[in-house]
């Protein structure tokens, strides 16, 4: 079987086990998914079934225990395969609005008109352009996430990977952050994974949300969300359509949280 044929993201098998105190735990068993170019694909479960490892592997920050994946570069010479937006804050504090958004270009050595414009297109998108001269000791916990959004998008990567990024904000700052991303999103096509806690975040977000298990963690449904786009996250809490999906997915949450109490 040739990975490299089947989607964009294809992970076969992925299985991974940390050594705690001398004994194995099996964090992740037999991830086996396909993502096409240019989906936004969310990744729902509970609690340490181990969507940030998951997400890490594919980042290159760790290495799977047995098992293969293959992320399909278009044009290598030109991106780099992955972006990753954490859950905190991943500004540099030294660094400007500006410096920030545009470090993953100066660290490839990009043209000068390439960072100027660049960078100058994702701070306006994210509104952060009469921002760019502050340093992060002077923005709001919205304001910081929005310059790792940018940043990340700013890169230019093949695959963008999110790990919980509007996690921490107040509802108002997380629908306005919702909104910013998905209108990038809709301009550059860029394959995410995104995981959240959020039921409502994924189904405004995502083609396909994959619900995983309690640990060991693996993907035991994929729900499709047909809804159309743009969308918004009044549409979401209205149409009696996500009402279905929502109480599907709570609950497999349910469920899930039940069965490793029990384990």
């Amino acid at each position: 079987m040739t990975l490299s044929h089947l989607g964009k993201i294809q992970v076969d098998g992925l299985t991974k086990v940390f050594i705690k105190n001398k004994e194995r735990v099996m964090a992740l068993e037999n991830i086996d998914f396909s993502i096409k170019d240019g989906e936004f694909v969310c990744i729902l479960g509970p609690s340490g079934c181990g969507k940030t490892t998951l997400l890490r592997i594919l980042a290159g920050l760790e290495k799977p225990s047995s098992g293969e994946f293959n992320i399909q570069s278009s044009e290598s010479a030109r991106h780099p395969l992955q972006s990753m937006v954490f859950q905190e804050q991943g500004v540099i504090p030294w660094m400007t609005v500006e410096e920030n958004v545009a470090l993953g270009l100066r660290m490839r050595h990009a043209p000068k008109k390439v960072i100027n414009d660049r960078t100058n297109h994702y701070l306006e998108k994210v509104g952060l352009s009469k921002y760019k001269n502050l340093y992060p000791k002077e923005l709001s916990g919205g304001m910081k996430q929005r310059v790792s959004i940018a940043r990340a998008f700013a890169n230019d990567p093949e695959i963008l990977l999110m790990d919980e990024p509007f996690a921490a904000l107040d509802e108002q700052n997380k629908f306005i952050l919702q909104e910013e991303l998905l209108a990038i999103w809709e301009e550059t096509k860029k394959t995410v994974i995104f995981i959240t806690h959020s039921i409502d975040e994924a189904i405004l977000l995502s083609d396909r949300i994959f619900l995983m298990t309690s640990q060991p963690g693996t993907i035991k449904e994929e729900v499709t969300i047909d809804l159309p786009r743009p969308r918004q996250m009044t549409q979401v809490r209205s149409d009696p359509k996500t009402a279905d999906i929502f109480l599907k997915i709570w609950t497999h949450l349910q469920d899930e949280v039940q069965e490793s109490r029990n384990q």
